[in-house]
């Protein structure tokens, strides 16, 4: 394989925030170790720099040009369409041009299994979600988490709030924090989060009132361990490795690619952290849930889809 260059965009949650920069982040870094390619990594500190990043790299010498996050769709599609005849590719959002890979994944899938595992856990009968900035992206996170849930218990009670409605709302892990206290103390004893960065501050109040964590995108339960009951897996790494892959060995292509169960593009976490947290019923019971949507048994909603039907 030929040696790349690629350049990387990450949002301002930046490759710190455990999440999902993080593992962008690490699948760029094994690229770098497994492939040599030559990566050069920036970090937006606003909305309104994502254009000038992107097209900073398309102006150089860059193979590919990798965005991560809806937030620079838009971005990315002027300067793909000022660049067409360099490759990209973006995290989270599907930019139809052929010079542009559209990397996505079924977050609902993997949100309905760890809402079922919350409500085969539950001992209040409450439990909870913080999103990140309030999103369509991030409601499709609740949407399969809330279903997963009421799959296992129909009269559950599910509390839902969001850190805010602009970037920042991806790094304010105060606000995280505080919104995290406010449903423990309401009853609620698992929380989900899909907040990026955010999300540290639940996991300093799940240890703080002695409560269950669910970690997004990455395996977090490092973090906190004995209080991050699973984390939703989202392989961006996978995702940005197979694509500067492809890249490589002259298998780059655009349009939309699609990660989910069936593909191990989202899962949930299992390891040396959390094992003991699971009773082996409860996990059986989440396998069985996940074989039954890789089989087509069980349809978890889309909030796409919903929102179109409104």
């Amino acid at each position: 394989m030929a040696a790349v260059k690629v350049g990387l965009v990450l949002d301002k949650g930046g490759k710190d925030d455990k999440s999902f920069n993080a593992s962008a982040y690490r699948g760029i870094m094994q690229a770098k170790d497994m492939l040599k390619a030559q990566v050069k990594v920036v970090e937006a500190v606003d909305d309104n720099s994502f254009e000038s990043l992107l097209r900073a790299f398309a102006e150089k010498d860059f193979d590919l040009v990798i965005s991560i996050g809806v937030s620079q769709a838009e971005a990315m599609k002027k300067v793909a369409l000022m660049f067409p005849k360099k490759k990209f590719a973006i995290v989270d959002a599907e930019v139809p041009l052929p010079n542009v890979r559209s990397l996505l994944f079924q977050e609902q899938e993997g949100s309905y299994l760890v809402g079922a595992m919350a409500a085969l856990m539950t001992k209040t009968g409450q439990i909870g979600f913080i999103g990140g900035m309030d999103i369509p992206l991030i409601r499709r996170f609740q949407l399969g988490y809330e279903a997963g849930a009421r799959k296992i218990s129909p009269a559950i009670k599910i509390k839902a709030n969001y850190v805010g409605v602009t970037i920042d709302a991806w790094n304010n892990p105060a606000k995280g924090k505080e919104l995290a206290l406010a449903q423990y103390q309401s009853g609620v004893d698992i929380i989900f989060s899909a907040a990026g960065a955010s999300g540290g501050g639940l996991f300093d109040a799940a240890e703080e009132q002695k409560k269950f964590a669910i970690g997004v995108d990455s395996n977090q339960n490092w973090i906190k361990p004995g209080r991050v009951l699973t984390s939703m897996l989202k392989r961006v790494d996978v995702a940005v490795l197979m694509t500067v892959q492809d890249l490589a060995s002259g298998g780059f292509s655009g349009g939309a690619k699609r990660y989910g169960l069936e593909n191990n593009g989202v899962d949930y976490s299992l390891d040396e952290h959390n094992r003991s947290l699971l009773p082996q019923a409860v996990l059986e019971k989440v396998e069985t849930l996940k074989k039954d949507i890789i089989a087509g048994k069980i349809k978890v909603p889309d909030y796409y889809l919903e929102r179109k039907k409104k």
